[in-house]
């Protein structure tokens, strides 16, 4: 099961682009259904956001493992895929994450970290910074 994933968020297209973006938003579909089917990535969801005021219009969730995510970073096609966007699409971008059973891997190693910092760390960090 995938434990990494990366989480590509995008707004609106450019105003008078939008056939492109249709355009690009299809080519990066297909690219990652090819990529599912030759083992490069675990697998792909993808989301449009009702209209809500903000700057995210929808976004893909690639899921992999830790080495696959970071792989897909570099690919060639990806990288090529992740500029046709950025230049079609407004809020463009590509955000490592972690999902599934690492998060609870994740929180663990927080939960050590906080443990370090102790109770009442927060007045400290406060009081250091004249607040």
């Amino acid at each position: 099961m995938a434990d990494r994933a990366l989480f590509i968020g995008f707004g609106a297209p450019v105003r008078g682009r939008e056939e492109r973006a249709v355009e690009v938003f299809n080519e990066v579909v297909d690219m990652f259904g090819r990529m599912r089917s030759d083992g490069r990535i675990e697998g792909m969801e993808v989301a449009l956001l009702d209209p809500h005021g903000g700057d995210l219009g929808g976004f893909f969730m690639v899921h992999g493992s830790a080495d696959q995510c970071a792989a897909l970073q570099n690919d060639e096609e990806f990288r090529r895929a992740t500029i046709d966007a950025s230049l079609i699409v407004e809020n463009f971008g590509v955000v490592p994450a972690v999902v599934g059973e690492g998060v609870g891997r994740q929180m663990a190693m927080y939960s050590e970290a906080v443990k370090k910092v102790g109770v009442g760390a927060h007045a400290l960090a406060g009081a250091h910074n004249g607040g």
